[in-house]
C-alpha cells in the first residue's frame, strides 16, 4: 500500500513538473516578446528625443532669426526718422531720394510682413510638434511602466516556477531513494515472510495432527463421562440460573426508578385536572352558591369526587413494580409480575375514563347552550369535546400495549417473544400520542380561558379555577412529554435486553420456569453465602504501601529536623555566648567612658582659667590611666596651640560633651543592629540549607522506594502474563477452540498468501517505477 501511494505520488508530482515545464516556456516566450517590445519602444523614445532636439535648434535659430530682423526694422526706423527732416529743407531737390525710400520701405515692409507670417506659422508648427511629442512621450512612458511591471512580475513568476521545479527534483531524488531502499527492506521481508509460511505450514501441520488426537480423547470423554446435557432442551435450559449481570439490575433500577418519579408527576396532575374540573362545574354555568346546578353536573361532579380512588393506584402499582426489580434479581418480562398489577390499575381507571367521558361532553354541550356563550367560546367547547375522546382513546390504546407486555409473566403464550420489540414500540408511538393530545387540550383550554375571561359574568372564583386547570393541564403536558421522550430514549436498551436469560438462548419458556429459576438463583446465593468464610480483619495492600511511604517519608523528615533543631540549638547557644561576651564588653565600655568624663568635668571645674599647658598634661595623664590603647591611638597634643581638643573643650560649653555621648551612642547602636541582622540572615539561611538537605534525601528514598516497587510490579505483571497465558492455553482444549484455530489458522495462511502475492506486485511495480524513473532522469 506504501509503495502504492508513493507511485501515485511520484506520477502526480511527474504530471505537475510536465505542466509546469510546459508552463515555463510559454512564460519564458512571453518573457522575450515583452523584452523586444520593451527594446522597440525604447528605439522609438530615442528617435522621438532626436527628433524633439532638431526642432528645438530650429526653434533656437528662427528665434535668432527674427531677433536679428527686429533690430534690423528697428534701425531702418531711425533712418526714416532722420531722413524726414531732410526732406524738409530739400523737398525740390529730394524727390527724387524720397521716391526712392519709399519704394525701399515697400520692399522692407514685404519682407518684414513675410517674415512675420513665417515666423507665426514656424510657431504654430513648433508647439503642434511639443504637444504631440509631449503626448507620444507620456504613451510612452506610461507604457514603459507597464511593460516593466509586467516584465518584474514574469520574471518573479520565472524564479517561482525555477525555484519549484528545484524542490520537485529534489522531492523526487529523495522519494527515488527512499523507493529503493523500501524495495530492498520488502524484498528482505519477502525472504523473510517465505521462510515464516514454511515455519506456519509445518507448525499447522503438527496443530492439526495434535488436534485431531485431543479432538478425538474429548469425544470419547464426553461421551463416557458427561451423562446428561441440559442445555440441549429449551424445557431444561430454561431452569439454569443465568450469569449475574448487575450492571444490568442497576441499570433496570434506575430507569424503573426514573419512571416511578415520571408517573407520579403523571399522578399528581391528573388529580389536580379532575379536581379543579369539579370545582368548576359548581360554579360555572350555574354557581351551587347561588342556584342549584343540573342533574348532569351533579352526577359528573360525584363521578370526578371520586377520581383519587383510580388514579392512586397508577402510582401504588408502579412503586410495587420498582421495589420488585432489585440487584438479585433477574429482570425480564416473564419475571416482572407487578407489571400485571400495574396494568390492572391502568385498566380501572381507563374505566374511570369511560364512565366521566359522556357526561363531559354534556356538560360541555350544556355550557355552549348558556345564553351568554359566543361562537368562538362554543367552537373552543367542540374542540375541547374532541380532544377528551382522544385522550381515552390513547389511553385505552396505552393499556392494551401495557396489558401485551404484561403477559409473558402470567400467560407464557400470550404474546410471542418476537413481538417484544414490535410492543414497545407502539408504547412509544403511544405515548408520544398522548403528549400531541395534552398539547392540543392546552392550547385549546388556554384559548378558552382568555375568552371566559372577557365575559362580563366573569367571577374571580372562575378566573382561579380556570388558572389552576390550566397549570393542571401544562403539568400534565410536561409530563407526557417526559413519559414520551424517556421510553424513546431507552426503548433500544428495553429491545436489547429482552435476551437477557438463561445463557442467551431462548428465554423462559412460562413463568412458572422464571419463577423456579429464581429460587434456584436464591439458592445458589445462599450457597456461596455460606461458603464464604470471614476473613479476618487485615489493612488493604494499597493503604499499607501508602502508610509505609508515608511512614518513610515521615522518619526521614524527623531525622532532618532533628538534626536541623540540634544545628539550631548550637547556633543559638554560641550566639548566647557572643552575646554575653559583647554585652561584658560594652559594660567595661561604658564605666570606662563614665570614669573619663567624670575627670574631664572635675577638671574643667578646677581649672576655671584654662591653661592650656596644664590640661594638655592632666589629659595625657588620664589618658594613660584609662588604657594604653587609647594613649597609643591619640597623639597628645602640643601644649602651645589652642585648636587641639582639649583647647576646644576648653573654650566650649559643657553641653557639646552629651552630643559626643549619643554620636557614640548612635554609632554603637547601628553596628548592633546590623550584627543582628546579619545573626538572623545567617540563622535563615542555614535552616533553608538544613530543609533543603532534608528534602533531597527524603525524595531520594522516595525514589528509591519507587524504583523498588516499579520492579516488583514488573516482575507481578510478568507472573500474572505468564498466568495469563497458561490459561490461555488451558482453555484451547475444548472443541469448539479448536475448530476455531483451525479456521484462524486456515485464514491466517491465505491472508499471508495474498499478503506476499501483494507484496511480490508492490515490489515488481517499484521496480518497474524505480527503473522508468533513473530513465526520466538519465533522459533529462
Amino acid at each position: 500500500m506504501a509503495s502504492a501511494e508513493l507511485q501515485g505520488k511520484y506520477q502526480k508530482l511527474a504530471q505537475e513538473y510536465s505542466k509546469l515545464r510546459a508552463q515555463n516556456q510559454v512564460l519564458k516566450k512571453g518573457v522575450v516578446d515583452e523584452q523586444a517590445n520593451s527594446a522597440a519602444l525604447k528605439e522609438q523614445l530615442k528617435m522621438k528625443d532626436q527628433s524633439l532636439r532638431k526642432l528645438q535648434q530650429e526653434m533656437d535659430s528662427l528665434t535668432f532669426r527674427n531677433l536679428q530682423l527686429a533690430k534690423r526694422v528697428e534701425l531702418l526706423q531711425d533712418e526714416l526718422a532722420l531722413s524726414e527732416p531732410r526732406g524738409k529743407k530739400n523737398k525740390k531737390s529730394g524727390e527724387s531720394s524720397s521716391q526712392l525710400s519709399q519704394e525701399q520701405k515697400s520692399v522692407f515692409d514685404e519682407d518684414l510682413q513675410k517674415k512675420i507670417e513665417e515666423n507665426e506659422r514656424l510657431h504654430i508648427q513648433f508647439f503642434e510638434a511639443d504637444e504631440q511629442h509631449k503626448h507620444v512621450e507620456a504613451e510612452l512612458r506610461s507604457r514603459l511602466s507597464t511593460l516593466e511591471m509586467e516584465a518584474a512580475q514574469h520574471q518573479a513568476v520565472v524564479d517561482g516556477l525555477t525555484r519549484k521545479y528545484m524542490e520537485t527534483i529534489e522531492k523526487l531524488q529523495n522519494d527515488k531513494a527512499k523507493l529503493e531502499v523500501k524495495s530492498q527492506t520488502l524484498e528482505k521481508e519477502a525472504k523473510e515472510c517465505r521462510l515464516r509460511t514454511e515455519e506456519c505450514q509445518l507448525q499447522l501441520k503438527n496443530l492439526h495432527e495434535d488436534l485431531s488426537s485431543r479432538l478425538e480423547e474429548s469425544l470419547s470423554i464426553i461421551s463416557e463421562k458427561v451423562p446428561f446435557n441440559d442445555t440441549k432442551y429449551s424445557q431444561y435450559n430454561a431452569l439454569n440460573v443465568p450469569v449475574h449481570n448487575r450492571r444490568h439490575q442497576l441499570k433496570m433500577r434506575d430507569i424503573a426508578g426514573q419512571a416511578l418519579a415520571f408517573v407520579q408527576d403523571l399522578v399528581k396532575a391528573l388529580l389536580n385536572f379532575h379536581t379543579y374540573t369539579e370545582q368548576r362545574i359548581q360554579i360555572f354555568p350555574i354557581d351551587s352558591a347561588i342556584d342549584t346546578i343540573s342533574p348532569l353536573n351533579q352526577k359528573f361532579s360525584q363521578y370526578l369526587h371520586e377520581n383519587a380512588s383510580y388514579v392512586r393506584p397508577l402510582e401504588e402499582g408502579m412503586l410495587h413494580l420498582f421495589e420488585s426489580i432489585t440487584e438479585d434479581t433477574v429482570t425480564v418480562l416473564e419475571t416482572t409480575v407487578k407489571l400485571k398489577t400495574f396494568s390492572e390499575h391502568l385498566t380501572s381507571y381507563i374505566c374511570f375514563l369511560r364512565k366521566i367521558l359522556p357526561y363531559q361532553l354534556k356538560s360541555l354541550e350544556e355550557e355552549c347552550e348558556a345564553s351568554l356563550c359566543t361562537s368562538a367560546l362554543r367552537a373552543r367547547n367542540l374542540e375541547l369535546s374532541q380532544d377528551m375522546k382522544k385522550m381515552t382513546a390513547v389511553f385505552e390504546k396505552l393499556q392494551t400495549y401495557i396489558a401485551l407486555l404484561a403477559l409473558p409473566s402470567t400467560e407464557p403464550d400470550g404474546l410471542l417473544r418476537t413481538n417484544y420489540s414490535c410492543v414497545l414500540t407502539n408504547v412509544g408511538a403511544a405515548l408520544h400520542g398522548f403528549h400531541d393530545v395534552m398539547k392540543d387540550i392546552s392550547k385549546h383550554y388556554s384559548q378558552k380561558a382568555t375568552i371566559e375571561l372577557e365575559l362580563p359574568t366573569t367571577t374571580q372564583k372562575l378566573i382561579t379555577t380556570n388558572d389552576c386547570i390550566l397549570s393542571s393541564v401544562v403539568a400534565l403536558t410536561n409530563g407526557a412529554g417526559k413519559i414520551a421522550s424517556f421510553f424513546s430514549n431507552n426503548v433500544d436498551y428495553f429491545i436489547a435486553s429482552l435476551s437477557y436469560g438463561p445463557k442467551t438462548g431462548s428465554g423462559f419458556i412460562s413463568p412458572l420456569s422464571a419463577e423456579c429459576m429464581l429460587q434456584y438463583k436464591k439458592k445458589a446465593a445462599a450457597y456461596m453465602k455460606a461458603l464464604r468464610k470471614p476473613l479476618l480483619e487485615s489493612v488493604p495492600y494499597e493503604e499499607a504501601l501508602a502508610n509505609r511511604r508515608v511512614l518513610l517519608s515521615s522518619t526521614e523528615s524527623r531525622e532532618g529536623l532533628a538534626q536541623q533543631v540540634q544545628q539550631s540549638l548550637e547556633k543559638i547557644s554560641k550566639l548566647e555566648q557572643e552575646k554575653e561576651h559583647w554585652m561584658l564588653e560594652a559594660q567595661l565600655a561604658k564605666i570606662k567612658l563614665e570614669k573619663e568624663n567624670q575627670r574631664i568635668a572635675d577638671k574643667l571645674k578646677s581649672t576655671s582659667s584654662g591653661q592650656v599647658v596644664g590640661v594638655a598634661q592632666e589629659k595625657a595623664a588620664v589618658a594613660t590611666a584609662t588604657g594604653q590603647e587609647e594613649a597609643s591611638a591619640k597623639a597628645v597634643p602640643e601644649p602651645v596651640h589652642s585648636t587641639s581638643e582639649i583647647g576646644i573643650l576648653t573654650r566650649t560649653s559643657d553641653s557639646e560633651a552629651p552630643d559626643v555621648e549619643s554620636r557614640e551612642d548612635l554609632i554603637r547602636n547601628h553596628y548592633m543592629t546590623r550584627i543582628v541582622e546579619l545573626t538572623s540572615q545567617l540563622q535563615l539561611a542555614d535552616s533553608k540549607s538544613v530543609h533543603f538537605y532534608a528534602e533531597c534525601r527524603a525524595l531520594s528514598k522516595r525514589l528509591a522506594l519507587a524504583e523498588k516497587s516499579k520492579e516488583a510490579l514488573t516482575e507481578e505483571m510478568k507472573v500474572a502474563s505468564q498466568s495469563i497465558s497458561r490459561l490461555q492455553d488451558e482453555l484451547t482444549t475444548t472443541k469448539r477452540s479448536y475448530e476455531d484455530q483451525l479456521s484462524m489458522m486456515s485464514d491466517h495462511l491465505c491472508s499471508m498468501n495474498e499478503t506476499l502475492s501483494k507484496q511480490r506486485e508492490e515490489i515488481d511495480t517499484l521496480k518497474m517505477s524505480s527503473k522508468g524513473n533513473s530513465k526520466k532522469n538519465k533522459s533529462r
